[in-house]
C-alpha cells in the first residue's frame, strides 16, 4: 500500500515544514513495525518549494490470511483468501498505520514548532490503489470537506482491457487544510470506503471515531453512512456514536454558553427589569452594590449543598466552560474535582479558565477534565462523593431522561447528587421573554415546581435516594424562585462492585 502527501511552499512558509509536522526527517528513511508488516516513511522530494512524504506499507499476505482465517469459523478455505488485493489496496490497514506512525501529527502537536499545526497548507494526497468501487462515494465523502477529488478506475491489467476494472481506484485529493485535519479524515474515511476492517470492532472504536472526526464529522452530510460503515454496521455502537455527535453539534450551536436570561440578574416583583449581562458578584461603594447574577446565586447554592453533604470528591457533569469548576478549585474542602462535558471545545475553554497549564503540580493533581456523554454508562464516573448536574437536564430530550437517570443514579451512583434547572413559572417575570418561549433555544423543556418535584421524587424512589428541594435566587411570592435545586442523598449501602471501584479510586488518589 502506498500513500503520498505533498505540500507546496511559499516564500514565508517552506514546504519542508511538512517534516516538522510529521516528526520524520526528510533526509532519512525510517521503518516502523506494524501487526501485519512494515511501514516505511521516506521523502521522494524535499525542497522549500515542494515537499513530498511517502508511506509504503508492506503487508505480509500470508500473515493477513492466517489472521483472517483465525477469526472465521466458516468453511471457506479457498485460494481467494491468499490471492486478493487486501495487501495492496489502501484500506483500514493503511489507516491504522497512519494513526500509529503519524500519531503526533494526527493530534496536531509539534514541540519543535508549536505554531505549525494550526497553519493551513496547500496539500495534495495521492493513493494509487484505494479499496473502493466507483468514484461517486469518494466524492460524497471528500468533497464536502473542501477537497478537489480525482478518482480513476484501475484496470485489472492494462495489457488486457477486456478483463475490465479492478475493485480499486486511483485517488488524488487537493485542497487547503491543516495536516492534522487531513490525516484525521483519511484515518476515518479509508476504512469507510473499503467497507471492512481487519480487526474486531469494539466499544473503544466509538471514541476513536469521535476523536478523529472532531471538527468535521458532526457537520458532514454523510455522517450516518460514515458512522455505520466505520463501525462495521454494529447498530448499538452506531446509534451511540450518532447520539454523541448530535450532542456535540448542539453544544457547538449553543456556543457552549448558557442562555442570556439564565445568567441575567433576576428581576424582583418590586423592581422588574430586563435581563442584564452577567455580573461577577456583589460589588459597589458604600451602601450601593451591584446585584448578583442568577448564575452566581446558582453556584453559591451548589457549593452550600456540597458543603452540607460533606463531599470531598466531586463530579461536575456537563461542566461547560468551567465557571463552577473554578469555584470548586478555589475551595480547599474538595480534594478531587472532575469536569465532564460532551464538547471538547468547552473543555478547552474550561482548561484555560482554570489555567491548568500554570497550576502547580499539587494543585493540578486535584483537577481532571475529560469528554463523555451522559447518554451512556461511563465507568469513569463511578465512586465519587457527589455529582452536580447544573442546568443540564433541560437540554436532554424527555425520552432520553431515563438513560441519563440510569447513567448517573444507577451506574455512577454518587452518595450525593445535585440537580438544578429553571423554574418555568418564573419566566413571566422576564419582560423581554415572549410568552410561552423557553429561556434558551436549546432547552427541550422547562419544568414547573410541581413537575420538578414529581420527577425528583420518582428518581429518588427508583434508585434509593432521599431528596430535598431548595430555591435558588430570590423567591417570588407568586411564582417561586428563578431556579430550583434538588439535593439527592443515597440511603442504601453501596453495591459491592461500586465499593471496589470506590476503594481503588481512593487508594489511587492517596498515592
Amino acid at each position: 500500500m502506498y500513500l503520498t502527501i505533498t505540500a507546496d511552499g511559499s516564500p514565508t512558509q517552506p514546504a519542508t515544514d511538512l517534516g516538522y509536522l510529521l516528526h520524520k526527517h526528510p533526509e532519512k528513511v525510517q521503518d516502523f513495525s506494524t501487526s501485519y508488516g512494515t511501514a516505511r516513511v521516506f521523502y521522494p522530494e524535499a525542497t522549500p518549494r515542494r515537499c513530498t512524504a511517502a508511506m509504503l506499507l508492506e503487508v505480509d499476505p500470508v500473515a493477513l490470511a492466517r489472521r483472517a482465517r483465525r477469526g472465521n469459523s466458516g468453511p471457506d478455505a479457498s485460494l481467494s483468501q491468499y490471492v486478493n488485493d487486501r495487501p495492496y489496496a489502501a484500506s483500514s490497514l493503511l489507516a491504522v498505520a497512519l494513526g500509529s506512525v503519524f500519531r503526533s501529527a494526527l493530534r496536531g502537536t509539534c514541540a519543535a514548532r508549536p505554531e505549525l499545526p494550526g497553519r493551513e497548507m496547500e496539500l495534495r494526497i495521492e493513493v494509487p490503489a484505494l479499496s473502493a468501487r466507483g468514484g461517486g462515494l469518494v466524492r460524497r465523502l471528500f468533497e464536502p470537506l473542501g477537497w478537489r477529488v480525482r478518482a480513476e478506475a484501475v484496470p485489472l491489467d492494462e495489457r488486457f482491457p477486456e478483463w475490465g476494472e479492478a475493485r480499486c481506484l486511483r485517488l488524488s485529493l487537493e485542497g487547503t487544510a491543516t495536516l492534522a485535519a487531513a490525516l484525521r479524515q483519511l484515518y476515518v474515511l479509508l476504512p469507510v470506503l473499503d467497507g471492512a476492517k481487519h480487526y474486531w470492532v469494539s466499544q473503544d472504536e466509538v471514541d476513536k471515531l469521535l476523536r478523529a472526526g472532531e471538527g468535521w464529522l458532526e457537520h458532514h452530510p454523510e455522517q450516518a453512512l460514515i458512522t455505520a460503515r466505520y463501525l462495521a454496521y454494529r447498530r448499538g455502537l452506531a446509534r451511540e456514536a450518532m447520539e454523541r455527535l448530535e450532542l456535540v453539534r448542539l453544544a457547538e450551536a449553543d456556543d457552549t454558553t448558557v442562555g442570556e436570561l439564565d445568567n441575567a440578574v433576576p428581576p424582583t416583583p418590586e423592581t422588574p427589569e430586563a435581563p442584564e449581562p452577567e455580573t461577577t458578584g456583589t460589588t459597589g461603594t458604600g451602601d450601593t452594590a451591584a446585584p448578583v447574577s442568577l448564575s452566581a446565586h446558582r453556584r453559591a447554592a451548589i457549593l452550600a449543598a456540597l458543603g452540607d453533604s460533606g463531599a470531598a470528591r466531586v463530579l461536575d457533569l456537563g461542566c461547560g466552560e468551567g465557571r463552577l469548576l473554578a469555584d470548586l478549585v478555589a475551595d480547599r474542602r474538595f480534594s478531587e474535582i472532575v469536569g465532564v462535558d460532551v464538547s471538547t471545545r468547552a473543555l478547552r475553554i474550561a482548561a484555560r479558565r482554570l489555567r491548568l497549564d500554570r497550576m502547580g503540580e499539587r494543585q493540578a493533581a486535584r483537577v481532571n477534565l475529560f469528554q463523555s456523554s451522559l447518554s451512556y454508562v461511563d465507568s469513569r464516573l463511578a465512586g465519587y462523593d457527589a455529582a452536580v448536574l447544573s442546568e443540564v437536564v433541560e437540554h436532554v430530550d424527555p425520552a432520553r431522561l431515563r438513560t441519563l437517570e440510569h447513567g448517573v443514579f444507577a451506574a455512577a451512583r454518587p452518595r450525593t447528587a445535585i440537580v438544578t434547572t429553571p423554574n418555568v413559572e418564573y419566566n413571566v417575570r422576564w419582560e423581554s421573554l415572549p410568552a410561552g418561549e423557553h429561556r434558551h433555544h436549546d432547552h427541550r423543556f422547562e419544568w414547573t415546581r410541581a413537575e420538578f418535584r414529581r420527577w425528583a421524587e420518582d428518581v429518588a424512589a427508583r434508585h434509593g435516594y432521599t431528596v430535598a428541594l431548595r430555591p435558588v435566587g430570590e423567591e417570588d411570592p407568586e411564582v417561586g424562585p428563578p431556579t430550583q435545586l434538588a439535593l439527592f442523598t443515597a440511603t442504601g449501602p453501596e453495591e459491592p462492585a461500586d465499593r471496589g471501584r470506590i476503594d481503588a479510586r481512593r487508594k489511587e488518589t492517596a498515592a
